[in-house]
């Protein structure tokens, strides 16, 4: 593509793991990327035995070949957003973190970074490596421009109990925005918590819905990563994907014996996340 040419939708660029029941991962990724109507370019790290009730194996791909993958992609489809989910592996990360410098020194302008820091799957079963964790605090997190762990991942990210208390080490990484999300709390509403490095908090109350579902965190963060594409601020793009999340869970299809699976595709009519003047 060239200097003049422009695409049709902004580009998101998503590397995440597969998983074959469409609840989460790519296919998750490119639904919600494709619901505010930007265009999916995907990228895979792992591929996953699991279906809604759990995952049975994880197979990470050889980090060159992902690495060249999204070499080829970005020299033809420039993205507008890089969203990282799964990883699979300590040295898929250190590829990223390669791949990251690449791309921001390169003649490609600066893009939003979303990272899901995505260590076990919604039914507890790890999907990192020994390893993982620290490559992410040392060379994932201070590369991208929002972090969005569940309360679990970020005590395990940090060692901290409280939201407040890990999103401060977090941001202490050099993460500029953490959104650390409620949904495995005792509550009888999900709390979710933006905090920016430059002082800013955000807080939002969801009512917290029956069931359980599988995908909701790589939902929510291809979403953001969606609306920062097309150019929208941070703390908006949070907000809206927030609204947006909920209601593809509360609209869920049941696909399968366990878990629901986000309707992500639930109204093809729905607005343009910058307004209708943009659709």
């Amino acid at each position: 593509m060239t200097k003049t040419q422009r695409p049709d939708r902004p580009l998101v660029l998503c590397v995440s793991g597969h998983d074959p029941s469409g609840g989460a991962g790519i296919l998750a990724d490119a639904e919600a990327v494709q619901a505010a109507r930007a265009f999916p370019l995907t990228v895979i790290t792992a591929l996953t035995e699991q279906d809604t009730c759990g995952l049975a194996r994880i197979h990470p791909q050889p980090p060159e070949q992902i690495e060249a993958h999204c070499q080829r992609l970005i020299q033809d489809s420039p993205p507008s957003a890089l969203k990282i989910g799964l990883i699979g592996s300590a040295a898929i990360a250190r590829m990223l973190a390669r791949f990251i410098d690449r791309l921001t020194t390169d003649e490609q302008a600066w893009i939003p970074i979303v990272l899901d820091t995505v260590l076990a799957t919604g039914t507890g079963q790890s999907v990192a490596d020994a390893a993982l964790p620290q490559t992410m605090r040392d060379e994932l997190i201070p590369r991208c421009t929002l972090v969005t762990p569940n309360l679990p991942e970020a005590r395990a990210l940090t060692g901290a109990d409280t939201p407040q208390a890990c999103a401060e080490c977090l941001l202490a990484l050099g993460a500029p925005w953490v959104l650390i999300t409620g949904t495995h709390e005792a509550a009888p509403s999900v709390t979710n918590r933006l905090f920016g490095a430059n002082g800013e908090r955000h807080t939002w109350d969801w009512p917290r819905l029956p069931g359980e579902y599988h995908g909701s965190g790589c939902t929510l963060a291809s979403a953001i990563a969606a609306r920062l594409a097309h150019g929208t601020t941070l703390v908006q793009a949070v907000e809206s994907a927030q609204a947006y999340t909920w209601q593809t869970l509360e609209r869920a299809l049941r696909t399968g014996r366990c878990q629901l699976t986000p309707n992500r595709l639930l109204d093809a009519r729905l607005k343009h996340p910058l307004g209708e003047r943009a659709a």
